[in-house]
């Protein structure tokens, strides 16, 4: 039986994504997805792209002393329509692996990054079960 304990964490502030290219990560995040880039400093190898609820921090690691690791769980993109966003997406070069996939719940449309980074374009359309 689990007990609920006090909440400690409030929020997530960002997330890391690693990149070795941040020239090609800037374009890739900015102009191909279309995110608003809020920080960016090259010479100390990171940006920061907003999505509307979370910032997406995109650095070299190596620059950082930490070794270069690609996402492999996708990042998952809330879109209002997977269909659409994917060929507009692939109309700016992005490749996606496999077909849209509906899971009974969501639409589903993964593909990656310049860095091999795991995304994922991402639509419920039906209500999500919590636990009470």
């Amino acid at each position: 039986m689990s007990t609920a304990a006090e909440q400690l964490i409030t929020e997530v502030d960002f997330v890391g994504i690693h990149t070795r290219d941040m020239a090609r990560a800037v374009e890739f995040y900015g102009n191909t997805l279309g995110l608003r880039r809020s920080v960016h400093n090259p010479e100390r190898g990171f940006a920061e792209f907003e999505t509307g609820n979370l910032t997406l921090s995109i650095f070299n690691a190596e620059m950082v002393g930490i070794e270069h690791h690609e996402l492999r769980t996708p990042l998952a993109f809330r879109v209002d329509d997977v269909a659409a966003t994917r060929a507009t997406l692939e109309g700016r070069g992005v490749v996606f692996v496999g077909e849209t996939i509906d899971s009974g719940v969501c639409h589903i449309a993964i593909f990656q990054d310049p860095d091999g980074n795991g995304m994922m374009l991402h639509r419920r359309y039906a209500p999500r079960v919590t636990e009470s």
